[in-house]
């Protein structure tokens, strides 16, 4: 059974910092898309930043722009994971972050996980 398992959420002041995990299992996804989206009360969920496979152990990533500068999205191929560095963290940012992989269409994957909570607040 493929999973996708988010950890790494929780509470953080405004200007602060949260690293997220998404951690496969079942199968691997290297040459595959991984994503990170949000959903926040009330909203639509959003695209955060994608992974793309170019190469052996080599990705393409790109960010949506309220988060550009601030979030770092990387890979690791090793451990099966994907990961989110979360600086600068502003209220806007609250929301749970959801771990996708295998692209199929705009923004829509094959697999998700079950999102975690990022809380900005003082």
């Amino acid at each position: 059974q493929v999973q996708l398992v988010e950890s790494g959420g929780g509470l953080a002041l405004p200007g602060g910092s949260l690293r997220l995990s998404c951690a496969a299992s079942g199968r691997t996804f290297d040459s595959d898309e991984m994503a990170w989206f949000r959903q926040a009360p009330g909203k639509e969920r959003e695209f955060v930043a994608r992974t793309q496979w170019i190469g052996v152990r080599q990705y393409l990533v790109d960010y949506a722009d309220y988060v550009k500068g601030r979030f770092t999205a990387s890979r690791d191929v090793a451990k099966n994971a994907m990961y989110l560095e979360m600086h600068s963290l502003e209220s806007e940012d609250t929301a749970v972050y959801y771990c996708a992989a295998q692209r199929v269409g705009i923004a829509n994957y094959n697999y998700w996980g079950r999102g975690t909570q990022v809380t900005v607040s003082a």
